[in-house]
């Protein structure tokens, strides 16, 4: 954990945070500005800077929780982005690995 890293104060309970799932490897929670009517960020518990830094089975171990949540959300059906911002120009704000389940509208493209 990083000490003043907002995501880690989340995982631990510091900030409170409207948790859609959690295990033991990650949790998945509503984002606080959403980009749509769904927008859920999963976070591993374990503090990584992005996805360059990340171990890959811990990724794919993430990416494979992506169905149940769309669908936990109501989003699988009709569809949904997920999106890994990473470093400054790619838009990462929050330096601790994040993947953004996005839905529940017609999302346009490109999303800039």
């Amino acid at each position: 954990m990083a000490e003043d890293c907002i995501f880690c104060k989340i995982i631990k309970g510091e900030i409170p945070s409207a948790r859609v799932y959690e295990d033991d490897k990650m949790i998945a929670i509503n984002d606080v500005a959403p980009a749509a009517p769904v927008h859920v960020l999963l976070l591993p518990k374990e503090h990584t800077r992005d996805i360059t830094t990340a171990d890959a089975e811990l990724v794919a171990y993430m990416l494979s929780k992506v169905k149940m949540i769309a669908e936990k959300t109501g989003i699988a059906e009709k569809g949904f982005r997920i999106v890994i911002n990473t470093g400054d120009d790619g838009g990462q704000t929050v330096k601790h690995l994040h993947i953004h389940l996005i839905g529940g509208k017609v999302l346009g493209w490109p999303p800039c």
